[in-house]
């Protein structure tokens, strides 16, 4: 009923950028917090950065100051824009967004993932 569709990973050498998108699609009424995760190789997932419907943004230490989280209300769309990119940024990037389908309360919803990888 609800698919979040991640896009724009791939190859980049370090100091390059990337930007990801996630669009939520479906019979959606709202959607609350939306937010990007990452599991690199061998570790275990690890939160980047969420925005409230509002716009507020939180990020993790390792990533503030390089990457920025940006959404689209009227598209269900959120972003990150990452930049100065390191080979430690390589990662699945996942999306997952709290939303609310018609007719029903809240639930988590997560993307299938996008390979970002950074060559040293």
């Amino acid at each position: 009923q609800v698919q979040l569709a991640e896009s724009g990973g791939g190859l980049v050498q370090a100091g390059g950028s990337l930007r990801l998108s996630c669009a939520a699609s479906g019979s959606i009424a709202s959607i609350l917090d939306m937010d990007w995760y990452r599991r690199a190789p061998g570790k275990q997932r690890e939160f980047v950065a969420s925005i409230t419907r509002g716009g507020s943004t939180n990020y993790a230490v390792s990533v503030k100051g390089r990457f920025t989280i940006s959404r689209d209300n009227a598209k269900n769309t959120v972003y990150l824009q990452m930049n100065s990119l390191k080979p430690e940024d390589t990662a699945v990037y996942y999306c997952t967004a709290q939303i609310s389908l018609i007719g029903s309360g809240y639930g988590d919803y997560w993307g299938q993932g996008t390979q970002v990888t950074v060559s040293s």
